[in-house]
């Protein structure tokens, strides 16, 4: 079993925001699997099903960013996930936009939803898939930047870049981490 969770903060106000790119690539997923996410539970949405051959379970936490361990810990807990088992797919502001990085283990690096998700479990050696964001313009607001919709350019990007990163995630679930860091970690996905 696999639990793969799309970070984001719920509700109309946030659906299209660069902090709610890890949601809209984990439902892309759920689509393309044919799962619902539409269970309520662990603080969350969820759904079951198989995912490239593989049980899994996909979470939306319902609990704000600040707050995503609040649902993840209980989710880990109740499933019986080893680190390998649980996959996190977030926004990067240290990425360029359009860049992807898989990762296993590491620190919060100031996100906020990693930071509470490390937390709850009380460690931080599951998978992450990190999805670029960019940063604001120099002196511009971190929050305000992550929280707001992204720019016409980018959005004329954003649902092959949201395919891609499904595929690099199939591609993770079927063939583990170090694969898909060797397969993804250096690729334009935009390009």
């Amino acid at each position: 079993m696999k639990l793969v969770v799309g970070l984001g903060n719920p509700g109309e106000r946030y659906a299209d925001t660069r902090h709610n790119i890890g949601f809209m690539v984990a439902t892309r997923l759920a689509a393309r699997a044919g799962i619902a996410i539409k269970r309520q539970g662990y603080q969350g949405v969820y759904g079951v099903g198989r995912l490239v051959g593989e049980e899994a379970t996909l979470l939306l936490p319902q609990t704000f960013m600040n707050r995503s361990g609040a649902s993840v810990a209980p989710a880990c807990q109740s499933l019986g996930l080893s680190p390998g088992d649980l996959i996190v797919v977030h926004d990067e502001i240290d990425l360029p936009y359009g860049c992807l990085r898989i990762k296993v283990g590491g620190g919060h690096g100031g996100h906020n939803g990693l930071r509470s998700i490390t937390e709850a479990l009380g460690r931080g050696d599951f998978i992450r898939m990190r999805l670029g964001i960019g940063r604001p313009p120099a002196g511009g607001d971190v929050s305000n930047y992550v929280l707001s919709r992204f720019a016409s350019g980018e959005r004329v990007q954003l649902g092959g870049y949201i395919e891609a990163a499904v595929d690099a995630l199939e591609f993770l679930l079927q063939r583990g981490p170090n694969e898909a860091m060797n397969s993804y970690n250096n690729r334009e996905l935009l390009a």
